[in-house]
């Protein structure tokens, strides 16, 4: 077969198995609401793992926009070679490391930690409760607090790796396309995070055996 036939092959299978690929083949050919659509689909799970990356709602709302402009710009030239969503992040990851290159040499505002009163509550790390008590909701509160600056001490590669891995669900050979590492590089770059993460909420997670605890093994 053909380097061209290989191509259409490895496109038909994408098509076939990956619905946000036939979207993406859709906006590609200017389908009416096909983007619309893909940005409803998305927009606050990009929202969500660029908060945890540079610390700011704002700045991830607009490196969101960003993503997606780039995503509407490269749409006549898309051939699918990886699931939709491993394209999409490798967009948002390489927008996310440019921008926090960017404010490591020209800090205007902090990159993330519990000082920065501009972020607001992010959904991708809140702890689910049990009960719906005043109590527990503090205690949520509470929690999330700590596991966000537990994820403020990580540096940005590996920020994205345990965002991937945890909320996007994505294998290591996934993360390691996103982020242009071999997959072993992968998995030690989240071994030496949860390694990290885990000792700076054991002490926390000892206090309350109902607190979901961080997930030992990746996939």
């Amino acid at each position: 077969m053909s380097r061209g036939g290989e191509l259409d092959a490895l496109e038909r299978q994408l098509e076939a198995r990956d619905p946000d690929v036939r979207l993406m083949l859709q906006i590609r050919d200017d389908v009416p609401g096909a983007f619309e659509a893909m940005v409803a689909r998305y927009q606050d799970r990009l929202v969500g793992v660029l908060f945890h990356i540079v610390g700011n709602q704002d700045e991830a709302e607009d490196l969101s926009q960003d993503v997606f402009l780039r995503v509407y710009k490269a749409r006549k030239g898309y051939r699918p070679k990886a699931k939709f969503s491993t394209w999409l992040f490798t967009i948002a990851n390489n927008l996310a490391m440019n921008h926090a290159r960017t404010k490591g040499r020209n800090p205007s505002r902090p990159m993330g930690g519990a000082g920065d009163e501009s972020r607001a509550e992010s959904p991708a790390l809140a702890v689910p409760g049990r009960e719906k008590t005043a109590s527990t909701q503090m205690r949520q509160v509470e929690l999330s607090e700590v596991v966000r600056e537990a994820m403020g001490s990580l540096n940005e590669d590996q920020k994205m790796a345990v965002l991937l891995n945890k909320f996007e669900e994505m294998s290591y050979a996934e993360i390691a396309q996103v982020m242009n590492r071999s997959p072993a590089a992968v998995k030690s770059l989240l071994a030496r995070a949860r390694n990290e993460l885990r000792e700076r909420l054991e002490p926390y997670l000892q206090l309350d055996d109902s607190v979901p605890r961080p997930r030992a093994e990746g996939r």
